[in-house]
């Protein structure tokens, strides 16, 4: 009598003779990892090379005997079974293809293959082994693709075709990014993944900056990206970084918003929390995925002068300095750094040129711009202010940020008086009354509000 899971090892050892027409045994086996962000790719990459002109593919599920934690390799599946094997514990059995639904931008999910046998048609005939490397609280995760070819040369072009296509058709490039961390059980905290971010898109009228400034950043940034062929044959370098600093709330985060939604066929990391401990995962990815931007939102957190710092703080600054300097010139990767506190900065990361080739200040609102704030923040409601201007005298020192809270708060205060929402001067002083009376020092901080710029008995107009 016959065990039923005997039978069914060597139902796919079977097939794979049928399939090639020969013993697989002593045929080359060539594997690869890839990353665990790399798994969809590495799906899309077989989905394209099974299906081009004259190739074909049958999927097979293989379901590993109890011991096989890791998923049982092509070399065990063709090799004679073992004692394991036929007791039932570490055997290979045919079992369901497993999908796993992976996050797509856009809220999006796409099912990939978790593991299977392809049987590829085609001349020459090949077979791809899907496998995971491991259980993620080991510290697996990632992928092993496994190929068997008639030759090692024949094995060696279609892992080649294989890697091209990853990057072909690559999920991630041009989309908004950041990496995130895998806690494993027993070892260092390692990369989990990429995840998605959505930001809308920011139009440039929604920039308010003194003028020329704005443009100037533009300069070292959508302009590069627009002339980076005629850059490149000029051999003018396309590694370069920039620094906004400036005080909370003054649009910093907005304008990198802005950018990225300017340069839409650039890949963007960002870099902020526990992000910030990712470095070298983040920049590898960046210069695989170039034309990139890596944003570091507060950079002052890391890259603290060395006097002021603890050792984990050196550490995860030498890293981003190490990275920036590792890039070549021509690698087309843009840091955007940006701080509250320009003064802290550790002098080798804001003062060697190569690292950070501009730096711009982004300066608190002056009377132009508030009222252009005024202006941007009144879209959607009507506003009936007969003494504008002295809104804009009282908010001298305010940042954007503070303007877009009180031009909110005064709508709350107008909301009450009916529909539609009519921002009248009384409700704008009761909004200012809250937030740099009520609100007190805290609130002004919060918000980016430097001074009062008005006396606290001053309610004329």
């Amino acid at each position: 009598m016959s065990l039923p899971f005997f039978g069914k090892k060597k139902q796919i050892v079977q097939q794979i003779k049928e399939h090639l027409g020969c013993d697989p045994a002593s045929l080359p086996i060539l594997s690869e990892e890839f990353e665990i962000w790399n798994h969809p790719n590495l799906h899309l990459a077989l989905e394209d090379f099974t299906s081009r002109s004259g190739r074909s593919a049958k999927l097979i599920g293989i379901q590993g005997g109890i011991l096989s934690f890791g998923g049982i390799s092509l070399a065990e599946i063709v090799t004679p079974k073992t004692m394991a094997g036929f007791a039932g514990l570490g055997g290979a059995k045919e079992g369901p293809v497993q999908y796993s639904n992976v996050d797509l931008a856009d809220g999006k999910k796409l099912a990939c293959v978790q593991g299977a046998l392809y049987l590829v048609s085609g001349e020459p005939k090949i077979i791809f082994l899907m496998r995971p490397n491991g259980l993620k609280i080991a510290g697996g995760g990632g992928t092993t693709l496994d190929v068997l070819a008639p030759d090692k040369a024949a094995a060696e072009a279609a892992m080649a075709d294989i890697r091209k296509a990853v990057n072909e058709h690559n999920i991630y490039r041009g989309k908004i990014l950041s990496m995130t961390k895998q806690e494993t059980v027993g070892g260092p905290t390692t990369v989990g993944g990429i995840k998605f971010h959505s930001v809308p898109t920011i139009e440039r009228s929604k920039i308010i900056l003194p003028e020329g400034l704005l443009k100037r950043i533009e300069r070292q940034t959508t302009d590069v990206g627009q002339y980076s062929e005629a850059l490149r044959n000029a051999k003018r370098k396309m590694k370069r970084g920039i620094l906004l600093h400036g005080k909370p709330g003054t649009g910093k985060t907005l304008t990198a918003m802005y950018l990225a939604s300017a340069m839409s066929d650039r890949t963007v990391l960002l870099m902020t929390g526990n992000g910030l401990g990712l470095i070298e995962s983040s920049c590898s990815i960046a210069r695989w995925l170039q034309p990139s931007m890596v944003v570091i939102e507060d950079v002052d957190l890391i890259a603290e002068e060395r006097t002021n710092t603890s050792s984990s703080g050196h550490a995860l600054m030498f890293e981003l300095l190490n990275q920036m300097d590792g890039l070549n010139d021509d690698c087309d990767v843009l840091f955007l750094l940006t701080t509250n506190r320009p003064e802290v900065l550790e002098p080798a990361l804001a003062s060697r040129p190569g690292r950070i080739d501009q730096a711009y200040e982004v300066p608190l609102p002056d009377s132009d711009c508030r009222r252009r704030l005024f202006e941007l923040y009144s879209e959607g409601m009507t506003v009936e202010l007969e003494h504008l201007d002295t809104y804009i005298k009282r908010t001298a020192g305010a940042s954007g940020a503070f303007i877009s809270e009180l031009m909110r708060k005064a709508a709350l205060f107008a909301a009450p008086d009916g529909v539609p929402i009519v921002v009248k001067d009384k409700h704008m002083d009761e909004a200012m009354h809250e937030l740099v009376i009520v609100g007190g020092s805290l609130t002004k901080n919060l918000l980016g509000f430097k001074d009062i710029g008005f006396s606290l008995g001053d309610n004329s107009h």
